[in-house]
């Protein structure tokens, strides 16, 4: 009996450990889906360069995790708490049907808004760095026109 236990135990282990093998990497639809980053980027610099707050929008969008393991992102958009609220859907949306032009049924929902966030973020770096700032002998900071 003990040794069906050890054996049981270390094939388990053996399997744990395989899994926490597994990690995200940036290149993981370089060979299924080469071109989804591209089509990613040109929607999002799209969004953003006609409304600048669409980049802290879709940051946010990033981290509602209910988008994880789901093709869609309908139940979001209709979701109480996110009424009038979340914005950047239709940015998704947007890029999501430019990837499935190419890579139909290959990239996901949630690793879309993801490569969307970094993007959104990399783009916004841009603009703060152009901010001109003037410190008042108070010590208070004002923008400076």
């Amino acid at each position: 009996m003990a040794t069906k236990a050890a054996i049981a135990f270390m094939f388990m282990l053996f399997f744990l450990n395989t899994a926490c093998q597994a990690q995200l990497t940036s290149t993981f639809y370089d060979t299924s889906c080469p071109n989804v980053l591209s089509a990613i980027r040109t929607a999002i610099r799209s969004a953003i360069a006609s409304d600048r707050r669409m980049a802290a929008s879709l940051i946010r969008l990033h981290f509602h995790d209910c988008f994880v393991q789901t093709s869609s992102i309908e139940s979001e958009k209709t979701a109480l708490g996110n009424n009038n609220s979340a914005r950047g859907y239709n940015v998704i949306d947007k890029a999501k049907t430019e990837v499935e032009k190419t890579c139909p049924g290959v990239v996901s929902c949630a690793d879309i808004i993801a490569v969307a966030a970094r993007y959104a973020s990399a783009y916004s770096l841009v603009r703060v760095n152009e901010c001109k700032t003037k410190a008042w002998p108070s010590g208070r900071s004002r923008y400076e026109d």
